[in-house]
């Protein structure tokens, strides 16, 4: 697993874990950079989550819009966090290619969800992956 990879998936933990408790990814993000007992958090974790959170929104209203029969509450929180990820890398992440934010969070939710879920990311993200050009333009 390569080095963005890593980050990548330290940064959906960290996605996952401030959704389920209720809390700011950010501050959570704080609170493990330079704790003894954890491993250090990488730039590109840091960015992804501040990314994240400030662009949430916007990323939830996307989502929920092209998630065909899903809303955001039902969806598994694995989900939510892999689909903010990739969406922000889609819109936001200028050297990140389209087809690498949508292959890299196929692979983590092949990797932390269900079984289902590789197909569900990969159709929310192809829908929006196919506008992302004028959406950048909006951004």
């Amino acid at each position: 697993m390569g080095a963005r990879s890593k980050a990548r998936k330290r940064a959906v933990d960290i996605l996952f874990e401030a959704d389920v408790r209720g809390e700011d990814a950010v501050t959570m993000l704080t609170e493990r950079m330079g704790h003894p007992d954890l491993p250090p958090v990488r730039e590109y974790t840091v960015t992804l989550v501040e990314g994240v959170t400030a662009n949430r929104a916007r990323i939830d209203e996307l989502i929920s819009q092209y998630a065909e029969g899903w809303t955001l509450a039902r969806m598994p929180a694995v989900d939510r966090a892999v689909l903010r990820l990739g969406l922000y890398e889609l819109l936001w992440a200028d050297d990140v290619d389209d087809a690498v934010a949508i292959d890299e969070a196929v692979e983590l939710a092949r990797t932390l969800s269900t079984d289902n879920s590789p197909r569900f990311v990969n159709g929310v993200l192809d829908r929006i992956g196919r506008i992302a050009h004028r959406l950048r333009a909006t951004r």
